[in-house]
């Protein structure tokens, strides 16, 4: 999955609009245009697209986190230069606080079955002898129940 996918699901999930995509954006200290915004959710083909770099994808979900839970005091945390599927699942699980039961039951709704202890090895540091790679097939089913419990029950 590309992070313009992932912003463009997200963007539909909670059924954001281009003033909320900008405010998320200032939450996390960074100003994103409404042009930006528009070019990093066209599709592919569009001659207008540009790719949304991780650092990027980084900032709006920091500023979703900030949003749906609140800043927390002191400095902003940097955005991760380099995301990977496991940043991405762990920055929306803080955003949403969400327990494993949770992520499980998002799951299910996709028709997508983990086990618990193959969720925690995806919430694991990378050194960990338990450690699992994300894989595009869990995050792609995870956002899909996503939309299924936010926005398909509308």
């Amino acid at each position: 999955m590309t992070n313009n996918d992932i912003l463009r699901r997200i963007r539909y999930i909670f059924d954001f609009n281009d003033e909320k995509m900008m405010a998320l954006f200032r939450s996390a200290n960074h100003r994103a245009t409404r042009e930006q915004i528009s070019d990093w959710l066209k599709k592919d083909d569009d001659p207008a697209y540009r790719s949304c770099n991780d650092i990027t994808l980084a900032i709006f979900l920091n500023g979703l986190i900030n949003k749906k839970r609140g800043k927390k005091e002191g400095p902003q945390p940097e955005p991760e230069k380099r995301l990977t599927n496991n940043i991405i699942f762990r920055k929306l699980r803080i955003a949403l606080n969400l327990k494993d039961d949770d992520i499980l039951a998002i799951l299910e709704r996709a028709n997508f079955r983990l086990s618990k202890h193959e969720l925690s090895a995806l919430f694991r540091k990378p050194g960990h002898k338990h450690y699992r790679v994300c894989k595009d097939q869990i995050l792609r089913n995870f956002l899909k129940g996503l939309q299924l419990k936010y926005r398909d029950n509308i």
